[in-house]
């Protein structure tokens, strides 16, 4: 790669039709386009952040850049796939076994009249055996292949562009740089593109990064890292809601996907231990035929046989040493196997991954969306000083909580009413927790919670809450206030309520008093009570959990009476001076079978290693949740933090007690080959966090260089490059796993 005019790091497309270089692939993103100032990119791109790129101007880069699409990797043709299966491997002895056969038979019959047929009925076997095998083996990956290009639909198809000041919509292929697009909800990224501005714009970054809930984006530079900054969007990554308008910086291959694919599908696929086993037999079992063959060849010609009939002889030994069975029953014992794992929603693509599973000595798993549901969901409560638990996994009650007591009938008022989400209709046979919801991932998370709560213990649901609490007016979230605030009338129709939600912070600063056990109590700035939030609040952030607080006011009759006219624009009624009820915490809980395979995993030996593009903190919480860091092993983090002392100020013999660790993709970023395989020698137990695709691929290398098979699962873009790299991929897509 190198530095085009342009600022991005970029393709050489001359480069890529030949032999590409994996090293440069592997290298971080570098780019500039995010921090430099909008003349300098307008003036680079030749673009106008009103009016976009003139007709002529887009013509030109168009025609310099090519379509806006990812190249695809070269395939192999179906005839040479069937070839392989006739020919590679075990097959080709069974092939020259089989030739022999018939040549043999070819020598008899220049001798005798009727020469015996044991020859030509063995060469037709032979025969047999190996088209049929490999019949049977190439129909079985060539269904699983096809089941896969189900998965490849991620490349958005149209895209609203402004060019000389009007606005179409396009095919997204058509775009190129410096154009100026327009994004809302609900549409796919068409490119990388810089925030130009925005309204409550959030992009679901999950496939790209592992962050479970939709990250906000503006015009602002925030990080230095572009994957970390919030005013650039990715190339095909969801838009979850409000719009923004934004000028494309990378098209097609040069996009942050485009390199991610490239890297992925320059990746050679290494050879699985079966086949390794498989040639070695057949080096040594053709060594034993040979060899045997010509020592009685000799011996016949010794004997004063005739040299045909020693001839015979010698084909007759090599064949009689050739197990004809091996190929068929090694490939009857793996398709059955294969077949079996497909009833449990497991597609096997290449059948030799099959007994490559069984060797796993390490597994490198994905966080969001494999050990998680890679939905939000609330795990804990605060209120009445308490934390209490929720429910997280569908079908299995964990809440142990009241509805009747006051303080939480209360909270879960609020988070009912300061709500937008809502479930989408027709999923009323579904559980709670696995309904899909219209709205933010953290208020759908909230709704699932109200909604079990009340079906469970108030006989309701919330759409019948939010109808007999009438909503008069409401201030949306926005990230400069960092709250959202409504006010509904009650049910009686004798008061207004006052409900919001927000930053736990933002929103104690907005309170004079707190509920305890449903009575209300002054709560003044030095109050025990405020540091007994900041516990509440730091415990649970310290479980990686995202945290938010709620708090409520009946408004005075008087002043706001049913039917005033209340003004969300000129605020005309008040934001501070309100109750306090209690925090929701949530978090991307674990699926509920992935503690118990861990363990398993563990008690057979292999290891089993975190690699996520999500915050350490959610990653070493999902960690233990799970069991990859045991509830006795320590980090440096731990022990320091025990010691009262900071990381760096730790003794040697300190540090070597440390059993697990917690890499972040910035430190892992600084390591040299030699000190990644340090650490996977000195830690059983080690979670990578904040990851990128190139450093998931590295960590695979590490374990692969100190002779372990590696087992990789996930369910994103970003660990393409490692699932292609591994001894063998697990690509897990909803309930549907693909073994490659």
């Amino acid at each position: 790669f190198e530095m085009g005019k342009d600022g991005y790091d970029r393709v050489d497309k001359k480069k890529k039709k030949g032999k590409e270089d994996i090293n440069d692939l592997k290298k971080e993103l570098d780019m500039d386009w995010h921090k430099i100032p909008w003349d300098e990119l307008c003036s680079r791109l030749e673009t106008d952040t009103n009016k976009g790129l003139t007709q002529s101007k887009y013509e030109e880069v168009f025609k310099r850049e090519g379509p806006n699409r990812l190249t695809p990797p070269k395939t192999t043709p179906e005839w040479v796939k069937f070839c392989k299966q006739l020919f590679g491997g075990f097959s080709t002895l069974l092939w020259i076994g089989a030739i022999l056969c018939f040549f043999a038979y070819g020598v008899q019959t220049t001798k005798f009249v009727e020469p015996p047929k044991d020859n030509i009925y063995l060469g037709v076997v032979l025969t047999f055996v190996v088209v049929v095998t490999g019949i049977f083996a190439y129909y079985q990956e060539a269904k699983s292949a096809a089941i896969m290009d189900s998965f490849k639909k991620m490349v958005p198809r149209e895209a609203t562009v402004i060019r000389d000041g009007k606005t179409s919509v396009i095919n997204a292929e058509l775009l190129t740089l410096g154009d100026l697009v327009e994004l809302k909800g609900g549409d796919k990224v068409p490119a990388d593109v810089r925030i130009v501005s925005c309204s409550s714009f959030k992009v679901d970054n999950s496939s790209l990064t592992g962050e479970s809930e939709p990250q906000s984006r503006g015009p602002e530079c925030t990080e230095d890292n572009p994957i970390e900054t919030k005013n650039l969007a990715f190339f095909s990554t969801n838009a979850v809601e409000g719009t923004a308008r934004a000028v494309v910086v990378s098209c097609g291959d040069n996009t942050v996907m485009g390199r991610i694919a490239s890297l992925a599908s320059s990746l050679s696929n290494d050879v699985t231990p079966i086949a390794i086993e498989l040639e070695h037999f057949i080096h040594i079992i053709s060594a034993v035929a040979v060899f045997l063959g010509v020592v009685f060849f000799f011996l016949s010609l010794i004997l004063k046989y005739e040299w045909l009939e020693a001839v015979v002889f010698l084909i007759g030994i090599i064949v009689a040493n050739v197990p004809e069975g091996l190929l068929a029953t090694v490939t009857v014992c793996l398709t059955l196997t294969a077949k079996r794992m497909a009833k449990k929603n497991c597609l096997v693509k290449n059948l030799e991954a099959v007994e490559t599973l069984g060797s796993t000595s390490t597994i490198c798993s994905d966080k969001t969306g494999t050990l998680t549901q890679n939905r939000m969901t609330v795990a804990h409560v605060w209120f009445d000083e308490k934390i209490w638990e929720c429910d997280t996994v569908p079908d299995q009650k964990n809440r142990n909580f009241n509805y009747g007591d006051p303080t939480c009938a209360a909270l879960i008022r609020v988070a009912s009413l300061c709500n937008r989400a809502v479930f989408l209709a027709d999923q009323e046979e579904k559980s709670v927790l696995s309904r899909d919801c219209q709205g933010d991932a953290s208020e759908s998370a909230l709704l699932k919670c109200v909604e079990l709560v009340l079906k469970d213990e108030a006989s309701s649901d919330t759409i019948t809450f939010r109808e007999n609490h009438k909503k008069v007016v409401e201030i949306p979230f926005n990230s400069t206030n960092k709250y959202q605030v409504s006010v509904h009338e009650l049910p009686d129709k004798s008061q207004n309520l006052l409900v919001m939600k927000g930053a736990p912070e933002r929103i104690l600063q907005r309170c004079n008093s707190i509920m305890l056990n449903g009575e209300v109590v002054d709560m003044p700035e030095d109050s025990e009570y405020r540091k007994k939030f900041n516990d509440a609040y730091e415990t649970l952030g310290g479980m990686g959990e995202r945290v938010l607080g709620f708090c409520h006011c009946l408004l005075d009759v008087e002043k706001y009476p049913i039917g005033y006219a209340f003004d969300n624009e000129e605020v005309n009624f008040p934001l501070e001076g309100f109750t306090f009820v209690g925090l929701m915490a949530m978090i991307d809980p674990p699926r509920a079978g992935v503690p118990g395979a861990v363990a398993k995993c563990k008690s057979a030996g292999i290891k089993v290693i975190m690699v996520t593009g999500d915050h350490p903190i959610t990653a070493e919480a999902i960690a233990k949740n799970v069991g990859i860091i045991s509830t006795t092993s320590k980090t440096v983090e731990c022990i320091a933090k025990e010691k009262g002392v900071i990381v760096e100020e730790l003794s040697d013999d300190d540090k070597k007690a440390a059993n697990a660790a917690v890499v972040h993709g910035s430190k892992l970023k600084e390591m040299e080959e030699h000190d990644i395989d340090q650490l996977l020698v000195n830690h059983e137990e080690i979670v990578f966090a904040r990851t990128s695709p190139q450093q998931k691929l590295i960590i695979v290398e590490a374990f692969q260089r100190a002779g372990q098979i590696v087992a990789v699962t996930g369910d994103g873009v970003n660990d393409s490059p490692a699932l292609k790299k591994a001894d063998i991929g697990n690509y897990t897509q909803f309930i549907t796993c693909v073994l490659t």
